[in-house]
């Protein structure tokens, strides 16, 4: 690896941002390729890889490339230390995901309640100026409260981050919407906000419709549409 290489990479991953090295196998060339906005046949490729979380061999063109993925890890953003968010922070741990939960209220997001999971007490516009989303965060709001899941909700749709729910039946969903328009945000942002949060698996329990979060989660980030 040059060494102009390697000082790229660590300038992606300080930053946060995915890049995907490509070799080419019979000459040794080397060339980095940011997958979210490289949009040549090796872009494709390297996003495709990215997306997967895996590196691979391609062929294109009559060239053999390797792909080598150097991903951030996969962060999600949980506002609100409700029942949902006990079960959804331990399956998203399990599954990769560093988890933090943000919630002021401090007789709800406790260590007992939530052992192993990094816990946030500012508010949330404050949590997320310290910690910025990127394009690997996933934002889940379960609160209910505008004035708690506001100002996290506007701060995810101002980011690039790939998953933005929040609980709620389809009316509060309208009303939510209807103060995001207040904000400033059009109807084409609005869209990226996922609600009711969740697959429709016929959740019912906090722990499924955990399931049913985390697994639209991973729709939209793996799916082909990203």
């Amino acid at each position: 690896m040059k060494r102009e290489t390697l000082t790229a990479l660590n300038e992606a991953r300080g930053k946060g941002r995915a890049i995907v090295r490509a070799v080419d196998l019979a000459t040794g060339e080397e060339v980095l390729i940011d997958p979210a906005s490289e949009k040549s046949t090796l872009g494709v490729a390297a996003a495709a890889a990215a997306r997967a979380d895996q590196s691979a061999s391609v062929e294109i063109e009559g060239r053999s490339w390797f792909l080598e993925v150097y991903n951030p890890p996969l962060d999600l953003v949980i506002i609100g230390a409700v029942h949902i968010a006990q079960p959804l922070s331990q399956m998203a741990s399990l599954t990769g995901y560093r988890v933090r939960i943000i919630d002021p209220r401090t007789a709800f997001a406790t260590v007992e309640r939530f052992p192993g999971i990094t816990l946030s007490h500012d508010w949330a516009d404050e949590a997320l100026s310290k910690a910025p989303l990127g394009p690997r965060s996933a934002v889940v709001l379960l609160t209910h409260d505008p004035k708690l899941d506001d100002p996290a909700l506007i701060m995810a749709l101002k980011s690039d981050c790939f998953y933005i729910g929040a609980l709620g039946s389809r009316k509060t969903q309208a009303t939510r919407q209807a103060r995001m328009k207040v904000q400033g945000f059009g109807e084409n942002e609005l869209t990226r906000i996922r609600g009711p949060v969740g697959l429709n698996i016929g959740a019912r329990s906090p722990a499924e419709i955990a399931v049913s979060i985390l697994a639209e989660m991973t729709q939209i980030l793996r799916g082909p549409e990203r």
